[in-house]
């Protein structure tokens, strides 16, 4: 029998009723070798009055149908055998079943008791002070979150004022920076004025020209 099968369906072989379905087990199982021994043996006293009852088949009748004979008692006690290895078989797995089964409903019972003494140390309102506790904490925590989350935000805005006042300064800083790099702007003349400026110039270079002539005309 197996490790597992000693430790896991029989209770590790101590006591009560896992030691006593240990002993019908091993018990059934040793009488189910026994019977199995039993059936080998048949087998084979069957093979060999077969064989014998080929032999006299047609040369001794009275051999032939002894052999045959023996060979039906034979096959009787071989089917008898194995009806009892069946039944032993049967009553194996059953023990087996129940066993475990009873395991199993010991094993739960320790485990309810265990969960019976843990609960005794917390019970329902203690729990539900607990639980209630720890939702007030996780709230403080998420509150205390959002607070400084909300410093940074204020800390980062900008003051639409103070933004107004340096772009109109800057844009004063290009505008002059244009103009002196424009230079002095040309002063325009009178379209009139420009022309009465030019007969003048005319009437001196021919004043000039008079005197050249009288300078000559006097050599």
């Amino acid at each position: 029998m197996s490790g597992w099968m000693n430790m896991g369906w029989f209770g590790g072989g101590g006591g009560g009723e896992g030691a006593n379905a240990k002993t019908a087990i091993l018990k059934l199982r040793g009488q189910k070798e026994t019977l199995e021994k039993k059936e080998t043996y048949l087998e084979t006293k069957i093979k060999e009055e077969e064989d014998k009852a080929r032999k006299y088949v047609t040369t001794n009748k009275n051999m032939a149908m002894n052999a045959l004979k023996k060979k039906k008692q034979y096959e009787t006690q071989l089917d008898s055998t194995r009806g009892s290895i069946n039944t032993l078989d049967a009553q194996i797995t059953s023990i087996e079943s129940a066993n475990l089964n009873y395991q199993t409903l010991e094993a739960m019972k320790v485990a309810n008791q265990a969960m019976k003494d843990m609960n005794k140390k917390h019970n329902i309102d203690k729990i539900d002070d607990l639980l209630d506790s720890l939702e007030d904490q996780m709230a403080n925590s998420n509150q205390i979150s959002e607070r400084i989350s909300q410093i940074g935000q204020t800390n980062s805005q900008v003051n639409e004022d103070e933004l107004m006042d340096e772009f109109a300064e800057l844009q004063q800083q290009v505008m002059d920076q244009q103009m002196l790099n424009a230079g002095p702007t040309p002063v325009s003349v009178p379209g009139g004025a420009e022309k009465n400026k030019q007969p003048a110039k005319e009437e001196e270079d021919e004043e000039e020209e008079l005197r050249k002539l009288q300078a000559e005309m006097a050599m």
